[in-house]
């Protein structure tokens, strides 16, 4: 399918009647132009929402179950009134009712089992992006575009690691194509889930919190689409966190690199996995804002004409750092290590910085706030015997911390842009906990107190200039 173009809308694009307004009417206008396809979120809240009820009925409490099941009923309903002509509504009413019958038949067998299996959770929470989805293609029917509400559980085949799965491509570019390309041939929109797949004997699951970026990306690599444009509430993809940094600029263009490493260390704008797809293919990406659709946002490419060092400062601050350090001569840290990363690897725990120490052969790494408590489980379970006699010594876990990633093309050609960072940072009176820089240094990550990050994100910013034009970036570079 010739100059196809996918398009992915976040949950606060689509997160009332008056925003899948503006996204149903954004996608009529480019289905003008070329073939299209588009990937919804669940409205803004509602996996939250969904989650909150399965938790309730995980708890054996019946009132709490039906009083998320009652909020979900009552958002959608009100989207529908607002959104649709009363000529329309019969038949969305019915849709809703039925997904919700849906959700609650899965809620109440976790409630009478006290229990919430993974599968059925992945199964659950999809319905939030089921009921944008025909909220979607309704008005855009209403409106008069031929549009299809498409479950991408009949398109996306993955593996089996429920709550965060990973695509398997053949298949899925083998099910998409048969599935969407003759609705495109038909004229008709297809406007299909995004966040959730199948595994190739049709068990539900997700592709992890904030994966719709995910399935267009993965959409798009299976249909060989020219473009990708993920629409936020953002104006694209910027050199730091506006409230953290008033004069943080929006960059015109990205590589993939860039992107993914902002993601994987806490920029908003794209979920982490989103690029690896595309990668290969040299698919382009816009980054778009909804809200304003007439700004030109940022494009991400496999290469910049001109990169130019530091380009960009993220941060996260609900972040632990783990410490284990042998107790005795008889283990070595090494032996420690690949003890402790197997484990968490098996867990499907993200590290997101490591760091270690040739002497004493103590490391640490840093992990998800969410994913702490799973972290020292396993690896309690795995170093149990080692922890029992003395061998290794207490597990230490630091919450005061936060990261800060610094990221940027070309840092390797960047003499002394390190220490000029470390400077910022110390001259604002903050101390540096961990380091960890990879041999391409595109990102230097950097753990310091979580009091201090928002500062350290200033200074970093400050000191490389980023957002300014590339003559007071150099002038910051000699300076």
């Amino acid at each position: 399918m010739k100059n196809l173009l996918v398009m992915k809308f976040g949950g606060t694009s689509v997160g009332s009647a008056e925003r899948m307004r503006a996204a149903a009417r954004l996608s009529a206008e480019q289905r003008k132009k070329r073939p299209l396809v588009i990937v919804v979120s669940a409205m803004s809240g509602v996996t939250d929402l969904l989650l909150d009820a399965t938790k309730h009925a995980e708890a054996g409490d019946p009132k709490g179950l039906a009083a998320s099941i009652r909020k979900l009923d009552e958002r959608h309903e009100q989207a529908c009134r607002e959104l649709l002509p009363r000529a329309a509504q019969k038949s969305a009413r019915a849709g809703i009712h039925d997904l919700l019958g849906e959700f609650e038949r899965i809620s109440r067998g976790m409630l009478m089992l006290h229990d919430r299996p993974p599968r059925s959770v992945d199964e659950a929470i999809a319905v939030g992006e089921r009921l944008s989805a025909l909220l979607i293609a309704a008005f855009l029917n209403a409106e008069g575009t031929p549009a299809a509400a498409v479950n991408a559980a009949e398109l996306i085949v993955t593996d089996a690691v429920f709550g965060n799965a990973s695509p398997v491509m053949d298949q899925t570019a083998s099910k998409s194509r048969a599935r969407l390309f003759p609705l495109l041939e038909d004229g008709v929109l297809s406007v299909v889930t995004g966040f959730n797949g199948a595994t190739a004997n049709g068990r539900p699951t997700t592709l992890g919190r904030g994966g719709s970026d995910f399935s267009a990306s993965i959409l798009a690599a299976a249909l060989e689409a020219a473009e990708l444009w993920i629409w936020t509430d953002v104006d694209g993809i910027m050199t730091a966190d506006p409230r953290l940094v008033p004069d943080a600029a929006v960059l015109p263009e990205v590589t993939y690199r860039e992107a993914a490493e902002l993601a994987y260390n806490g920029a908003k704008v794209l979920h982490p996995r989103t690029l690896a797809p595309l990668m290969d293919l040299a698919v382009p990406v816009w980054s778009k804002n909804s809200f304003a659709p007439e700004k030109p946002g940022t494009k991400i490419v496999s290469t910049l004409s001109t990169p130019g060092g530091a380009r960009a400062v993220t941060s996260l601050a609900k972040v632990a750092l783990v410490s284990l350090e042998p107790a005795s001569a008889e283990l070595t840290g090494v032996q420690i290590m690949a003890r402790a990363l197997d484990a968490l690897a098996r867990a499907n725990v993200e590290v997101l910085v490591f760091s270690s120490s040739s002497y004493r052969q103590n490391f640490c790494f840093l992990v998800r706030s969410e994913e702490l408590s799973k972290t020292t489980e396993v690896l309690e379970s795995a170093l149990a015997l080692e922890l029992a006699h003395g061998y290794l010594r207490p597990i230490d876990v630091d919450q005061d911390v936060g990261l800060l990633a610094v990221v940027g093309e070309g840092m390797r050609g960047s003499p002394g842009l390190a220490g000029r960072v470390f400077t910022a940072i110390s001259r604002a009176s903050i101390n540096i906990i961990a380091i960890a820089q990879g041999s391409s240094e595109l990102t230097i990550a950097i753990v310091v107190r979580r009091d201090g990050l928002e500062a350290a994100v200033r200074a970093v910013h400050a000191e490389c200039a980023m957002g300014k034009p590339p003559s007071a970036r150099s002038r910051a570079r000699r300076g």
